[in-house]
């Protein structure tokens, strides 16, 4: 367990109360590609104040947390920092359903460091330590169906499609569905 927040190229760490944290998820809600992908909000400019509150509510109200860093491995100094790249967290069970021992993922990844793995690599981090660390017996995961890149990524980590709800959401002209996979403990022990 010397490595539990750590993979192979990132490091997981987590969101404190300063400045650069309110700073850096501030830059994570303010991406208007990363946000209409990640949230069924109405795209608006972020204010720092909301920011502020989701930032809160990853640290605060979540069974679990981080902020998603790069340890650039040309680094050779241990006392560099990692950057940060994005974020990632396992919902809390509402009070009364911690019996259930299920969560949801939602994660999100700057646009400068998406579609370079470290969202693949994010999940299957949070998927161990939810099955290993905290005993979920289930961990669920949602996406957009304008966002195809996101349900060929879940469906590849082996989550299981679970069916949809239908034109749910308006986004840039049309209508889409909201869609929803999983995957089991035991699914995720014979991957």
């Amino acid at each position: 367990m010397e490595n539990l927040f750590r993979s192979s190229r990132l490091v997981y760490r987590a969101v404190e109360d300063t400045p650069e944290d309110e700073a850096f998820v501030h830059r994570i809600q303010s991406d208007v590609v990363a946000y209409a992908n990640s949230d069924s909000g109405l795209l608006k400019p972020m204010t720092k104040k909301e920011s502020k509150a989701h930032k809160d509510y990853i640290a605060n109200k979540t069974l679990l947390g981080v902020i998603i860093c790069l340890q650039h491995p040309s680094t050779k100094d241990p006392a560099t920092l990692p950057e940060p790249i994005g974020s990632i967290y396992l919902t809390a069970p509402k009070p009364g359903d911690e019996h259930h021992r299920n969560c949801y993922i939602s994660i999100d990844i700057i646009a400068p460091y998406q579609r370079m793995g470290y969202g693949g690599e994010a999940i299957e981090w949070a998927l161990d330590w939810g099955f290993r660390i905290a005993g979920l017996r289930r961990i669920g995961i949602e996406a957009f169906s304008y966002n195809q890149g996101a349900r060929v990524l879940y469906e590849r980590l082996g989550f299981e499609y679970e069916g949809c709800k239908r034109e749910l959401l308006w986004h840039n002209g049309g209508w889409h569905d909201y869609l929803s996979f999983s995957m089991l403990e035991q699914e995720w022990k014979v991957r």
